[in-house]
């Protein structure tokens, strides 16, 4: 299995269009501290206008942890689209290319083949949201210095002692890791499908566009699905950075995670195993 993953992994990175999402991810972060950078100040001046005139801060507010929490808040809502390019190609490309009949013919399991798949897609993932916490957070940590991380909340503000931050960002980091791989699991799966990635790209970014809107919707219909729909549990990283954390809840969206992906994936095999290859 690991040695079909390899291989995958090989043929992920030997497309010009998997380094798209890196590219992107670098331009935006850097495009972020770099506003900041120059002109952070008047943002931080604006920020703060309304809470001035009640509470006196001191310290350096416009830190490193600040200003990455603000490009996790940019950046995954953007990074499902470049998972599902690499996502929603995994199948469908070999279907394009009129490989795929070749590949079926080794001497392995069709389970096999299409569990390599999703590994390295996930593997894929994995170092994408590797790459973006390394440019962003110690990227950040450098140019801004460390200080109390400060989270605005709906109701309330938060400030977080500086001790107490790096634990925060690496559940964050997890608990993404695993609304990303949902993603692609879902594009993985529509992948099944096509015979090109265009389709499963476009048809995994749409579910997520519709069953967002949904959960903003306050219909009673449409707020007894709420709980079941992956979208409404994928932003639940911010609970890492409420004091204090609840656990209950964000173990439970990750549960909730973690059976929609077991739930795509094994829809995947179940109908790879009997799909008719012609291409």
């Amino acid at each position: 299995m690991w040695r079909l993953t390899k291989i995958e992994i090989f043929k992920i990175f030997k497309k010009p269009r998997t380094y798209i999402a890196f590219a992107a991810i670098a331009a935006i972060i850097l495009l972020v501290q770099l506003a900041f950078y120059i002109d952070g100040e008047k943002y931080m001046s604006f920020m703060m206008t309304s809470i001035e005139s009640s509470f006196s801060l001191e310290g350096n507010l416009l830190n490193g942890y600040f200003v990455f929490f603000i490009i996790l808040q940019t950046l995954l809502v953007h990074v499902p689209l470049l998972i599902s390019l690499v996502a929603g190609d995994m199948l469908a490309g070999e279907a394009n290319m009129g490989t795929m009949r070749l590949l079926v013919t080794k001497p392995v399991s069709r389970t096999s083949i299409i569990l390599s798949k999703f590994f390295a897609t996930c593997i894929y993932t994995l170092l994408l949201l590797t790459f973006m916490a390394i440019l962003g957070l110690f990227g950040s940590m450098v140019l801004f210095g460390t200080s109390d991380l400060m989270v605005f909340k709906s109701d309330k503000l938060l400030l977080i002692d500086r001790s107490d931050v790096l634990w925060r960002y690496l559940g964050a980091y997890g608990f993404a890791a695993l609304s990303m791989v949902t993603v692609a699991s879902l594009a993985f799966l529509f992948s099944v499908f096509a015979e090109n990635s265009i389709g499963p790209i476009i048809a995994a970014m749409s579910v997520i566009i519709i069953s967002t809107i949904l959960t903003t919707m306050d219909i009673p219909f449409f707020n007894a699905m709420k709980p079941y729909l992956f979208t409404n549990h994928m932003l639940n990283w911010k609970g890492f950075f409420d004091r204090p954390v609840d656990v209950r809840e964000v173990l439970k969206s990750a549960l909730l995670l973690i059976g929609h992906i077991t739930f795509f994936v094994s829809l995947s095999i179940y109908i790879f195993r009997r799909k008719d290859i012609l291409s």
